[in-house]
């Protein structure tokens, strides 16, 4: 996870105009995903959502059943079920907004959906990954601190939260200008071993939210064909 070897990196790119700055700050927004964060954080443990925001979107990943993006973008300390919480300084770059999508789009192609795990690839591993190839920095520890202590006992957690269950098919339709394509959610359906909201949350910020209301808040970044 994020190594500077990689072919998907902007740390050393500049703008496409060499006389022009496309300098942005690169953030991390920091979501609840349950009210019990204002005690539990207070022994730095919690349960967090995570995003990036670099150059006015805020970039996730969540959970779906099929082989395709599971990244996708909401406007920045907005994105739908969840409790904004804090936002973290990770660093400038710069970098123009089209070689951005690039490597966002890139990036997406090793995101699937149905890859999503809350223990071993939740939303936290991806902005700590986007964090390492953007600036060289990783995400605060106590962020994903709850995963790595699951690592380590995830014989003890429930079955239903070690794998990502969460049934949202993502829908592609009309492209935007900017290369992106807005998002249709269709029903969800949910597994059985999943019986509680608050379970099906924790696997993936997409299932927090209405299959009709708020989707359209939401957008898959469509991955780049290879």
């Amino acid at each position: 996870m994020g190594d500077e070897s990689t072919s998907h990196s902007v740390s050393q790119l500049g703008g496409i105009d060499g006389n022009k700055s496309y300098e942005t700050q690169v953030v991390l927004n920091v979501y609840d995903l349950t009210p019990l964060n204002n005690y539990t954080v207070w022994f730095g443990l919690g349960i967090f959502h995570s995003g990036i925001e670099v150059h006015g979107k805020e970039y996730g990943f969540g959970a779906h059943d099929f082989p395709v993006s599971g990244v996708f973008e909401v406007e920045p300390r907005s994105c739908p079920g969840f409790i904004y919480r804090c936002s973290v300084s990770l660093g400038l770059i710069n970098t123009h907004p089209s070689e951005f999508r690039t490597f966002i789009e890139n990036v997406a192609s090793e995101y699937h959906g149905d890859t999503y795990h809350l223990i071993s690839k939740n939303c936290n591993h991806f902005t700590d990954d986007m964090a390492c190839r953007l600036t060289q920095k990783r995400i605060p520890g106590w962020v994903n601190r709850l995963a790595r202590l699951g690592s380590l006992c995830s014989c003890l957690l429930p079955e239903s939260l070690q794998v990502t269950t969460v049934k949202q098919i993502p829908e592609y339709h009309h492209e935007s200008e900017d290369g992106t394509e807005t998002l249709s959610i269709t029903t969800p359906r949910v597994s059985e071993e999943l019986d509680d909201d608050q379970e099906k949350r924790l696997l993936s910020p997409l299932a927090a939210m209405s299959p009709v209301a708020g989707s359209g808040d939401v957008t898959f970044v469509k991955e780049a064909h290879k």
